[in-house]
């Protein structure tokens, strides 16, 4: 989605680098003095090492913020996400079959996919293991979308820049799989404390925020049993408190060829889906779900924005023209403040760009349909 000409410049974040805080900075107005503000405040902010920048909420609601992308509708998002299990569980079937699906489009059951590049790391295995498995669930429906990688560097010894790499070979890379965290960790990294797990997690979570990717990371889960089913996950807290979310994946009896996946998310509703192994092409099915997805209902104001926009490839003017012509029930400044919060659904749901932005006639509203992203 296209940002805000009011938004200071995204740059794409280095794993293991800070960003500096200016770089974040929104400005809320576009107009002479409010552009005098807002450099009255970053001199201060350099300057004065007591100085807290702050955002009032008028503000906040001025500006448009990307939304978080959808990998796969319901479950995954961009960002970044553990997935655990124990040895042996199943985790790396899992993560070709998602793999597969993200990389083809194609639903993963009964959740909407978003297509893209992937690339898994399957840091664990050799290509000869690959093509077996490959082959056994998919036999020859390739997906050349689907890139595999058995070496990797570490972090903070050239993993960022192979992965960087990749990313500008494939730009519509959506999701890359690591398999597993601990083959990547830097060199002295298996003395585990909260911090440095924390700070781990972090490097990585910048990494994919700034290019607006999934990080997905392989784990383990440790032997003692716990109330909590995500405090099994090995290490400490700090891995899941950084993360954006976690899968668990676990089996109720070794043998036994049925498992429950556990999703807990910060942006995203808990679930807990019982699967079933296919013996024969060793997928995992779906079988029943434990929790309803809640499902966002409609929006009216957003449904009417793309019957508007239907057979219109893009439309601009102010945010008094487009009430009227929506013929919404609403004052211009209420409108535009709406659809400020709501761009990230508008692309999403309707594959429609939305941006704004203030001139000496008002407010300029452009609206234009994004076919990649429909």
């Amino acid at each position: 989605m296209a940002i805000n000409e009011k938004t200071a410049p995204y740059k794409p974040t280095a794993i293991g680098s800070e960003q500096s805080s200016t770089d974040n900075y929104i400005i809320a107005q576009s107009d002479e003095k409010s552009n005098t503000d807002f450099y009255k405040k970053m001199i201060r902010q350099m300057t004065d090492p007591s100085y807290l920048p702050t955002i009032s909420m008028p503000e906040l609601y001025e500006n448009v913020y990307d939304g978080k992308p959808l990998i796969v509708d319901g479950l995954l998002y961009a960002g970044t996400y553990l997935f655990v299990g124990a040895p042996k569980v199943g985790k790396s079937f899992f993560m070709l079959q998602l793999a597969y699906h993200v990389s083809t489009g194609l639903s993963l059951w009964d959740y909407p996919v978003r297509k893209g590049s992937v690339l898994y790391l399957a840091l664990e295995d050799d290509y000869h293991r690959l093509q077996e498995r490959l082959y056994r669930m998919f036999g020859t429906d390739c997906a050349p979308d689907l890139h595999f990688s058995v070496t990797a560097h570490q972090l903070g010894r050239g993993l960022n820049e192979q992965l960087q790499g990749f990313i500008t070979e494939h730009k519509d890379t959506r999701l890359i799989i690591i398999d597993t965290l601990q083959k990547v960790r830097e060199i002295g990294g298996e003395s585990y404390s909260y911090g440095s797990d924390y700070d781990i997690i972090t490097q990585l979570k910048q990494f994919a925020d700034s290019y607006k990717i999934c990080l997905l990371l392989v784990h383990h889960t440790r032997k003692q049993k716990a109330d909590d089913t995500f405090d099994m996950i090995s290490g400490t807290n700090g891995l899941l408190g950084a993360a954006d979310g976690a899968f668990l994946l676990y089996k109720q009896k070794r043998t036994s060829n049925k498992a429950v996946l556990e999703v807990s998310g910060r942006d995203q509703q808990d679930q807990k889906i019982n699967l079933v192994r296919n013996e024969e092409k060793l997928c995992w099915d779906f079988e029943s779900a434990e929790t309803e997805l809640w499902k966002e209902p409609p929006d009216p104001l957003l449904e009417k924005i793309a019957e508007f926009l239907k057979n219109k490839a893009e439309w601009s003017g102010t945010a008094t023209e487009l009430v009227k012509l929506l013929k919404a029930d609403m004052k211009p400044n209420v409108i535009t403040l709406k659809i400020n919060v709501m761009a990230g659904r508008l692309l999403d749901e309707y594959g429609i760009t939305y941006d704004s932005k203030r001139t000496h006639n008002g407010r300029s509203i452009t609206l234009r349909r994004n076919h990649n992203e429909a």
